[in-house]
């Protein structure tokens, strides 16, 4: 299993092995937003795992501190007697970093700033950024997702969030993105690019923290997964994972279980990670090396 957990979008995922979406919860992040510094009380970026889980058996709403149960239950009343808390209940998701210098070790630890995923009182909104840092749920969600993972579960958290629509509402951007990746970087021809599947398919597409284009993808009615682009400055961030991912998501939405893609031959490795097997020798599509490859439900 895998956790995302979207900066811009304030939501946090979490999908199998496979990629498929297990359940996605809204939640609150930092309200001094991103970044890595101790002391900055902000959330941090990249690449996690969780650590440590604290709480299993509690009942909602027990108020921990330093990871410790203090023998208090979270009410109105107590909030009342101590209104500068910041209320840490029910369960906790002890995060680590991955990557040397950018959140693990020295002033830029995750671990050592001991950022959780937390329950929070349900009065605290969610889908708002809000915290000192660290990922604020509702008791029932955290429960939930507490009971769902296990500890070494790896968690991404981004600055990019995911839509889904049509082309008429997706065309703009989806072209954009295509436009820079397909026709300028890889020279494949423009009058080929576009096609007449377009109009007739569903579109993701990857937006940064200030809403433009990084990516895109689309989904055919007959299963056909096709024109997954991200931009250069976006690669190796987990774009291309999440896109994939949604896409699986609309194909499970309609009931589609068998789909079909024709992959890049340098990126077969990453669509078979999802379950997707090569099928024929490879070919040449648009000068580029392909395979086919598919994946049945």
């Amino acid at each position: 299993m895998r956790i995302r957990i979207s900066l811009p979008q304030q939501t946090l995922e979490l999908h199998d092995e496979l990629g498929m979406l297990l359940r996605r919860y809204r939640v609150s992040t930092a309200k001094n937003g991103p970044g890595e510094q101790n002391g900055s009380f902000c959330t941090p970026r990249g690449r996690h795992i969780v650590r440590a889980k604290v709480g299993a058996g509690a009942t909602a709403n027990t108020v921990f501190v330093r990871r410790r149960p203090t023998g208090e239950t979270w009410t109105p009343q107590l909030a009342e007697q101590f209104p500068g808390r910041d209320w840490i209940l029910t369960r906790i998701l002890w995060l680590s970093g991955k990557e040397p210098g950018r959140n693990r070790l020295g002033e830029v630890d995750t671990m050592r700033r001991y950022i959780y995923l937390h329950g929070s009182p349900d009065t605290v909104a969610m889908g708002t950024p809000g915290s000192i840092g660290c990922v604020r749920m509702h008791n029932s969600d955290i429960i939930e997702l507490f009971d769902l993972v296990p500890a070494r579960t790896p968690v991404d958290i981004v600055e990019f969030g995911l839509v889904s629509g049509s082309w008429d509402e997706l065309g703009g951007p989806a072209r954009q993105v295509r436009e820079s990746v397909f026709v300028e970087e890889q020279n494949v021809p423009r009058e080929i690019e576009l096609d007449e599947h377009d109009a007739v398919s569903r579109h993701v597409i990857a937006r940064d923290a200030d809403g433009g284009a990084i990516g895109t993808g689309r989904l055919l009615a007959d299963g056909h997964i096709g024109r997954m682009a991200v931009l250069a400055d976006w690669r190796g961030k987990g774009v291309g994972r999440a896109l994939l991912e949604r896409l699986l998501e609309e194909a499970a939405s309609r009931s589609v279980r068998h789909l079909a893609l024709h992959a890049q031959t340098h990126a077969s490795g990453f669509y078979r990670r999802f379950g997707f097997v090569e099928e024929g020798p490879e070919f040449m599509e648009a000068g580029i090396p392909h395979r086919a490859m598919v994946r049945s439900s």
